[in-house]
């Protein structure tokens, strides 16, 4: 019995470092869809969003299913409750590559970034789908190490943020306010997808080592 549970907890496991490979993927496509006006690409990253959430529909399932049949305690227990959440924190990631797309969508065929930003929003989405590696590597190894270094990766993408957020609100931005306000949205999105990584890490730290990691 306790052979078959370890078995299912390390197939949720599994299941989690699927969908955070599902997700990079969306964010790299999601990133070359903005940037190059690739309306293919984008279309395929909103369409494959609903795998995403399939797969977290059928892992909480199950997960809350091996809770009711297992009555699992202490690390068992907090590794399964952990999973429900970062499923959560992933469904959402792969929401934040969805609008992403949707943005370079809208804009079509134009493209939504302007140049003077391209590069910012280019290494913004790098660092983010740096961040998502890792934070892959955090849960399929249990890497306290890695899962540290994101919070250090994730002060990369709050600098990008405030420097896109200084160009608008340079007195020289001639792009106007609807594309002013499709930059703070972007820049969100990424902003926001590396904060779901670092909670996914922290949460690791916390199964591993039993304390909360010093922010």
């Amino acid at each position: 019995m306790r052979e078959q549970f370890q078995e299912e907890l390390n197939s949720v496991s599994a299941t989690l470092v699927q969908m955070a490979g599902l997700v990079k993927t969306a964010m790299e496509n999601a990133t070359t869809a903005l940037l190059t006006a690739d309306l293919a690409l984008a279309e395929r990253v909103i369409a494959e969003d609903s795998v995403v959430d399939e797969i977290q529909h059928e892992l909480d399932a199950r997960t809350i299913n091996l809770i009711a049949r297992q009555g699992p305690v202490a690390s068992d227990l907090r590794t399964l409750v952990s999973s429900l959440r970062m499923s959560a924190d992933l469904e959402r990631m792969g929401d934040l590559a969805h609008h992403i797309a949707k943005s370079a969508r809208m804009r079509y065929p134009a493209t939504a970034v302007p140049p003077e930003l391209s590069l910012t929003i280019e290494e913004m989405g790098r660092v983010c789908v740096q961040i998502i590696s890792k934070m892959t590597n955090v849960i399929e190894n249990k890497d306290i190490d890695k899962a540290l270094e994101l919070e250090d990766d994730d002060d990369a993408i709050d600098a990008l943020h405030r420097k896109i957020i200084q160009t608008l609100l340079d007195p020289n931005w001639k792009h106007g306010i609807e594309t002013a306000i499709d930059m703070t949205l972007l820049a969100r999105y990424y902003e926001r997808c590396a904060d779901h990584a670092v909670s996914i890490a922290r949460r690791v730290y916390f199964l591993v080592t039993g304390a909360y990691a010093k922010q």
